[in-house]
């Protein structure tokens, strides 16, 4: 299975402690994945989930919370990715469905005049167990996050704007930067930070998958920092070769045009133990000198021999013109 289809696995499994949190949740498969239709008196709500172990959340949940059995249709549709579609039905019997709404906070009544409403009902999301809920709800409903071994995303996927600015808003309360984009007819709430996905993680209590993506996390930083060092000493003693190839371009003219008893004794001694190990480090240069000379001592003496060869070609090239 994909990290995303393993992590509402696990959302399945747990349900919250109190009733209003199962209602919550609810509201938000409701909100994010179902149908609702009005016949006068009569209401019926449909949740479309082609997932199966949404299927069975849902219909545990509402089983848990209403002690109501909705009826489960299968179907199938070969224009989805799945071919298997899950429709949980609550019907009029008994008001079921007029009896869920009204506790999700979905249809508000005045007077004569009731309104179905596809937003987020403060009161329904007033506590901050609640909130973990109906955004655990809205993920099993209509959310996907990214294999953390390829990038960092989570999403949400809903066809409302307002829904959406409701969604990303509930989600911001926990310290989230969730941000919205259109993509096609649909609006995206969306996280790209690998340590806030993580905290929705655990935020919806998907404990397991959290600790997964850290491990992940965690690989991720080692092989980039390596790569980062790696680069960094290749980088380094790629300007080590360079400087080497220069110093010894700038002591073999001045030992072929002058000899090197033209340098001053310090600068002699530096010029020979250069010659001699091309590719020793300036720490090593100077432990060949005698007294030892510390790095800063042998740069010094290495760019006085190239600050010395550098006069002496133009003093050539003048001569010469």
């Amino acid at each position: 299975m994909s990290f995303s289809s393993n992590v509402k696995s696990e959302l399945s499994h747990h349900f919250g402690e109190a009733r209003h949190c199962n209602i919550a949740e609810i509201a938000a498969i409701i909100n994010m994945c179902g149908h609702i239709s009005v016949s006068g008196e009569n209401f019926c709500v449909k949740i479309q989930t082609e997932n199966v172990v949404v299927a069975r959340k849902c219909f545990t949940l509402l089983k848990k919370t209403f002690n109501i059995e909705c009826e489960i249709l299968l179907r199938r549709n070969t224009q989805l990715k799945k071919n298997r579609v899950y429709v949980l039905v609550l019907g009029n019997k008994n008001s079921e469905a007029k009896k869920v709404l009204s506790s999700a906070g979905l249809l508000h009544t005045n007077g004569d005049t009731i309104e179905i409403v596809n937003r987020i009902y403060p009161l329904v999301v007033s506590s901050t167990c609640c909130k973990r809920a109906y955004v655990r709800g809205a993920f099993l409903a209509a959310g996907s996050v990214s294999d953390p071994e390829k990038t960092y995303h989570m999403e949400f996927v809903s066809v409302s704007l307002s829904y959406s600015e409701d969604l990303k808003n509930l989600i911001n309360t926990f310290g989230m930067d969730a941000k919205i984009v259109k993509r096609k007819e649909h609006y995206i709430v969306y996280l790209k930070e690998g340590e806030q996905i993580v905290d929705l993680l655990n935020i919806m209590e998907a404990h397991i998958a959290l600790m997964e993506m850290e491990n992940v996390r965690i690989l991720k930083d080692m092989r980039n920092n390596v790569n980062r060092k790696v680069n960094c000493e290749t980088a380094n003693l790629n300007k080590t070769i360079t400087a080497s190839v220069k110093q010894v371009e700038d002591i073999t003219f001045i030992m072929d045009k002058f000899g090197l008893s033209y340098l001053p004794k310090p600068l002699e001694e530096m010029a020979i133990a250069r010659m001699d190990f091309p590719e020793a480090s300036l720490k090593e240069l100077g432990q060949m000198m005698e007294p030892p000379v510390g790095k800063s001592g042998v740069n010094h003496r290495l760019r006085k021999i190239s600050d010395m060869a550098e006069s002496l070609r133009e003093d050539m090239v003048i001569d010469n013109g």
